[in-house]
């Protein structure tokens, strides 16, 4: 038999090991609470807009900090179909049903350092797609306009902007051809598909000092992006950017080709 000093002793180390393996135990639990928030944060994807900006952007022209800024808050894999979530940080369009594509990070990054778009700002947007343009276009002017002709399109995106929380946002189905004359005049046009020349009443709504973005020309060999300034006279000054790809304009400019 064991005396009652050797009892004790016994019982005071299972004592001892009982709490180390229950402290053991805590720390796996808290570890694994822990989990749980990084998976939900890793949902948002941060990490990859980070690496986005830094070898898409930054390292080639895309200079304006705001823009920089707003493309790595955009959660651009919410604006893509599912099936395609994969890639939305690739540098490549990507389609979004209707014969319609979200355009590629840079070209978006591009339009959008172009038009220059202030806190203050009103923008008109023709052809708002899935809407990701239009909410980089919210992260920095006060109030965006946004059209586009495919009224499914222009169902889901005003759905999935408003459950975003881009509330300076305003959809419309419809043609874009004649702007949105009730809320004009506009600090910013930007257009996401291409006419063979931009509409008068898109030029006509564009206010003095203001900045109209575009992709123009025929087919998808012959389109330039094109960046065209009103001045305080009324005068159009156009400065050619980089060549381009866009889907055609349709409804009554395309009518008129």
């Amino acid at each position: 038999m064991l005396s009652a000093e050797i009892l004790n002793r016994l019982r005071a180390w299972n004592s001892r090991i009982g709490r180390r393996l229950f402290a053991v135990s805590m720390i796996g639990m808290s570890a694994g609470a822990c989990a749980q928030p990084a998976t939900d944060a890793g949902e948002d994807r941060a990490a990859e807009r980070a690496r986005m900006v830094a070898r898409q952007l930054a390292s080639r022209d895309i200079h304006d900090r705001r823009v920089l800024d707003a493309m790595r808050s955009v959660p651009r894999h919410l604006f893509v179909d599912p099936g395609q979530a994969a890639h939305a940080y690739d540098d490549r369009p990507l389609p979004i049903g209707h014969g319609q594509t979200i355009s590629q990070p840079y070209i978006v990054a591009l339009m959008t350092q172009l038009a220059r778009p202030a806190p203050g700002d009103r923008v008109l947007e023709i052809g708002t797609g899935s809407g990701y343009q239009a909410a980089i276009l919210a992260r920095l002017a006060a109030q965006v306009y946004t059209i586009e002709i495919v009224e499914p399109l222009a169902r889901d995106a005003k759905e999935r902007l408003q459950r975003l929380g881009y509330d300076n946002v305003a959809v419309r189905a419809g043609d874009g051809y004649a702007g949105w004359p009730e809320h004009a005049p506009f600090d910013v046009v930007m257009l996401t598909a291409a006419p063979e020349e931009v509409p008068v009443p898109l030029l006509e709504q564009l206010k003095p000092g203001g900045r109209l973005v575009a992709p123009v020309g025929s087919g998808f060999m012959g389109q330039e992006l094109r960046l065209i300034e009103k001045r305080a006279d009324g005068s159009l000054r156009t400065t050619r950017s980089v060549p381009v790809r866009f889907v055609p304009f349709t409804g009554k400019a395309a009518e008129e080709r």
